[in-house]
């Protein structure tokens, strides 16, 4: 069943010969029911995961930040129509809204779960961003700016910014692993990620569903993802120290 131009680690190579075996010294995380390589398919799954949790993250950090600036900065009824939008949003479940944007185009490519997903992870952020350009907007150093005519936007993106990116970075490194976990569910509905293509939650659903049977199935993509949640909390700590203004030490 192998066929002779792949080789023998390729994610895409089944073997139903050697499905559904232990971790040995020709597999070291063991192998899935179609005799596929579990330590290849977990690197690879990796490989996406962090990918569509970078990228959608980026997507939802870019409109949730200049959208709860702007919120923020002007206030008024402008602040609250705003604010009643991002409201309205959130009474839509995140996941049917996901789904909807990948049935309208139909090609189910990695861009559009980027594009789909972090479409609707933005609304926190830009609740967190609006909160804290509020009590920025009314410190003496952004009068300071207005009084000396310092444009709007310097002193959103030189005075304001600088100022918030600690709760943002820290709010970041929470909704990669968000992500990850809604691709999976996407992905899990044949939405997302197509065969034979895999990713950490695509992986440790299917564990899931053969813990009793096949734990290991489960346990690796597991504390691969685990690892990688509790590196980029510490990251996303160190991060925010760094660049808080406010820190003296």
């Amino acid at each position: 069943l192998i066929g002779p131009s792949l080789s023998p680690y390729s994610y895409e190579t089944t073997d139903l010969a050697t499905g559904a075996q232990s971790p040995s010294k020709g597999h070291w995380f063991g192998t899935d029911d179609l005799g596929r390589d579990l330590l290849v398919r977990t690197l690879i799954g990796g490989r996406i995961s962090i990918g569509v949790g970078f990228a959608a993250t980026a997507v939802a950090l870019f409109i949730g930040v200049t959208y709860g600036m702007l919120a923020g900065y002007i206030g008024g009824r402008t602040e609250g129509a705003m604010m009643r939008l991002v409201d309205a949003l959130y009474a839509l479940p995140f996941t049917i809204m996901v789904i909807l944007l990948t049935v309208l185009f139909e090609n189910k490519s990695i861009f559009l779960i980027f594009m789909a997903i972090g479409a609707v992870e933005w609304l926190t952020m830009a609740r967190i961003v609006r909160g804290q350009t509020r009590g920025l907007r009314k410190q003496a150093f952004v009068d300071a700016a207005r009084v000396g005519g310092v444009p709007h936007n310097r002193i959103l993106t030189r005075h304001i910014l600088p100022n918030i990116l600690g709760p943002v970075i820290v709010y970041t490194t929470l909704t990669i692993p968000a992500v990850i976990l809604l691709e999976s569910v996407i992905s899990f509905l044949g939405l997302g990620v197509q065969p034979p293509m895999s990713s950490w939650g695509v992986l440790i659903h299917a564990g899931a569903q053969k813990i009793d049977v096949y734990p290991w199935q489960l346990i690796f993509p597991a504390i691969f993802f685990s690892i990688t949640i509790f590196s980029l909390n510490f990251i996303g700590d160190g991060i925010r120290d760094a660049l808080d203004p406010r820190d003296t030490d």
